[in-house]
């Protein structure tokens, strides 16, 4: 606890010698003092080409000597005064932050360059980089293929011809590993060039040109494309479609001097009630309620700000909500998550950090360092919204339950972990630890969470 107080003290500090350092002037007067030397120098230069007098060259160089020297004097003494106020901050920050070995015995993904890979590039996709992600691709395959097959010829070197060829018949378990990993190394290259499909970037960038719209308060490309996938959301169980009916609905009602929309018959309270006519009725199943709040706003226009419906017509975050929904329904139907999983992992692994370096220093000093390479020690404080799967902790063994050891729903009703139910049973029956149920090890299910 006192090294995080320590850090929060000295990132407070940090924040203050960073304000302090951006109402400086920095470099802007030594532009302006280089901006002065180019202008007297272009002067002199015209005055030059302009004269006749053979000595007027010398004369105006002569001039120019004291000037100009004492804005380079300027222009120096600014630089090292930028020069000396980012040096002490970055001392501060040396002071407040210093360098520490990274807990980096268990590397998960130190085997698995491909994965990364791919996160890396279609994190780019998602961010419409398709450029970027393109030449990244490419790049990546071609170290892949380079490094990969010349570090398996190099292996071996005892078996391969002055021209690199591998010799058969000389090792076959050693051709056979080589033939192995050259084949996942060819599927890895076939599984990032599926990225650069011109199919998936087309869907990327429409969701972009979508997004676009939504942040002019142009929500119609938005309505476009959720009717044209109307069924796949409703099977779903989405109501993106409404939302997004609802809100245009509430943003004619605004009227024109919000909206800045034409002043016709299809904006304002006229143009909502014709909008409503034509799009709500398919959605009186599901929405009916909402509907009709919706409807008796019309009621209360005169006086809209202390009725009832005060809050449906507030859209300070409207538009940022219905956003967040569409790029989350439009990832889920390419069978995507919302957020950049590259983006989450670097983010949620940034938390963590912190803890971890923590726990490996004390476990360290002590001489009990944590072995388990597959979890953690301890819990690392995430947010909710970086939460995905619940926890279950088996009440007889009192363990977390794993990938290997799964929690089991039996016949009753109760959960355990399975390698508590196989300890529980005798032959292929078992008795229930909280219930006098009895039932049969087939018979239980495996919850995923």
């Amino acid at each position: 606890m006192g090294d995080m107080e320590g850090n929060r003290t000295g990132m407070e500090t940090l924040e203050r010698d960073l304000a302090a350092l951006s109402k400086m002037p920095g470099l802007s007067a030594m532009v302006d003092n280089v901006d002065t030397i180019i202008e007297q120098l272009s002067k002199a230069r015209e005055k030059v080409a302009a004269a006749r007098d053979p000595h007027t060259a010398s004369m105006t160089m002569t001039k120019l000597q004291n000037p100009i020297k004492l804005a380079f004097d300027k222009v120096n003494d600014n630089l090292k005064d930028v020069a000396s106020r980012n040096k002490k901050l970055g001392k501060a920050l040396d002071k407040s932050f210093p360098l520490e070995n990274l807990p980096a015995d268990h590397d998960a993904m130190a085997n698995q360059p491909a994965l990364i890979n791919r996160a890396i590039a279609m994190h780019l996709l998602r961010e419409g980089q398709f450029s970027v992600a393109s030449t990244f691709i490419d790049e990546a395959q071609d170290i892949a293929a380079h490094h990969g097959l010349y570090s398996r010829v190099g292996a071996h070197d005892d078996t391969a011809s002055p021209e690199g060829d591998v010799l058969m018949g000389e090792d076959d378990s050693s051709q056979g590993d080589m033939l192995l990993s050259i084949t996942a190394s060819s599927s890895d290259h076939q599984e990032l060039s599926s990225l650069q499909s011109q199919e998936l970037q087309a869907k990327f960038a429409e969701m972009y040109g979508v997004l676009q719209e939504l942040k002019a308060r142009n929500l119609r490309p938005a309505i476009d494309w959720a009717r044209s996938n109307s069924a796949e959301l409703e099977a779903r169980g989405s109501n993106l479609e409404f939302e997004l009916c609802k809100l245009q609905y509430v943003w004619l009602f605004l009227g024109p001097t919000i909206n800045g929309l034409p002043d016709d018959e299809y904006n304002g309270r006229s143009g909502a009630l014709l909008y409503a006519r034509q799009r709500f009725g398919r959605f009186q199943p599901r929405h009916l309620s909402e509907i009709q709040k919706l409807a008796s706003a019309l009621v209360f226009a005169p006086n809209l700000a202390q009725s009832p419906c005060k809050s449906i017509f507030t859209i300070d975050s409207a538009f940022t909500d219905v956003a967040s929904s569409f790029t989350r329904e439009f990832c889920s139907l390419l069978g995507l998550s919302a957020e950049s999983p590259l983006y989450i992992a670097v983010t949620a692994g940034a938390l963590a950090l912190p803890y971890q370096m923590k726990f490996t220093s004390r476990t360290k000093s002590r001489g009990t360092e944590w072995t388990t390479s597959t979890e953690l020690a301890f819990e690392t404080p995430l947010p909710k919204r970086m939460v995905y799967h619940s926890i279950f902790v088996c009440p007889v063994a009192k363990e977390q339950t794993t990938d290997t050891n799964p929690p089991m729903m039996i016949t009753c009703g109760h959960v355990l972990a399975k390698e508590t139910l196989q300890k529980l049973c005798k032959g292929t029956r078992f008795k229930c630890p909280y219930c006098p149920s009895e039932g049969q090890i087939k018979d239980a299910r495996q919850i995923i969470l």
